[in-house]
């Protein structure tokens, strides 16, 4: 586990985005001034104006190539500087108001790994549909039966001790990347902690996950095989052929 804190940390936080150009904008507006150190945009090839708008904005923009958990590594490689990583969704459903708090454990020394709990905290009508947060909690319920952690969410927003993101070997370049996270980190008895959050529905454009059957279905696979990929893996750190 982190120890106390001693100094300043650097914080930075990965946005993946594909064709988020109604909302990126407004997102990076609404992160809180001096709360993160970096701001970066990881963009899986959009063919809207999302690019330009995050470097108006003054985000560093990354090309990262398509694929969900291939954004998340290409910025973790991206922020070598920073100590701290937030990941966060870019369609306006994540409220950047809660950074503070999602930090808050990490840059005290008393979490390793803290992750936003969209079903513990207030949803606004609509932003969660029953499939969401059924998968949530029948995942969390298999990761309790295998390590003895109780999760109520697999989302996206969530901050971890850099040097830990890298222990834990991470491999998977799909949706699968939030999954896997959560999996090695509590394998490897990281010090994890949950903040509930407000969440909202998404302010524009179409999820990428649960937009339509053919997309639930697509995601919905690539968790489920992750789950059983790492469940049955050894203990210990996987071999990783990322660069983080």
């Amino acid at each position: 586990m982190a120890e106390a804190e001693t100094a300043a940390h650097r914080i930075a936080l990965v946005i993946p985005t594909l064709n988020e150009a109604q909302t990126i904008g407004a997102t990076l507006a609404e992160i809180p001034v001096g709360v993160v150190d970096e701001l970066i945009v990881a963009d899986g090839g959009s063919t809207d104006a999302t690019c330009e708008i995050a470097i108006a904005a003054g985000a560093t923009v990354l090309a990262s190539g398509r694929g969900f958990g291939r954004a998340c590594l290409e910025g973790v490689c991206e922020a070598r500087g920073a100590d701290i990583i937030a990941f966060m969704d870019a369609d306006g459903a994540d409220d950047p108001a809660f950074l503070p708090a999602l930090l808050l454990p990490l840059k005290a020394g008393t979490a390793d790994f803290a992750i936003a709990s969209r079903t513990r905290g207030a949803r606004e009508p609509g932003s969660m549909a029953w499939h969401q947060v059924a998968a949530g909690r029948a995942a969390g319920l298999g990761m309790r039966a295998l390590y003895g952690v109780a999760y109520s969410d697999m989302c996206t927003f969530r901050a971890i001790r850099r040097d830990a993101l890298v222990s834990l070997g991470m491999r998977e370049l799909t949706y699968g990347w939030n999954i896997e996270m959560q999996m090695r980190a509590a394998r490897a008895g990281l010090a994890i902690v949950e903040i509930p959050v407000a969440y909202r529905r998404r302010r524009g454009g179409v999820s990428k996950v649960a937009g339509n059957l053919r997309t639930t279905l697509t995601a919905g696979t690539r968790i489920v095989s992750t789950f059983l990929r790492v469940a049955t893996q050894m203990s210990g750190r996987a071999a990783t052929p990322n660069k983080m």
